[in-house]
């Protein structure tokens, strides 16, 4: 399991990663959400690694 926290606003990103945060279960800033670690995941916390913090529980 991941838990992800958005840590930097959403606002100056490009749409493509607006929307990379809102698929992976983030609405506001330092919202925590947790989801399973898998080849999926990973590639969208890739994406938007300068906007969120990901911790291994």
């Amino acid at each position: 399991m991941l838990r992800i926290t958005l840590v930097k606003s959403t606002i100056g990103a490009i749409p493509k990663h607006r929307k990379t945060v809102e698929a992976l279960g983030l609405k506001k800033l330092h919202a925590v959400v947790e989801q399973q670690d898998n080849a999926a995941i990973r590639g969208m916390l890739n994406q938007v690694k300068h906007l969120v913090k990901v911790e291994e529980i």
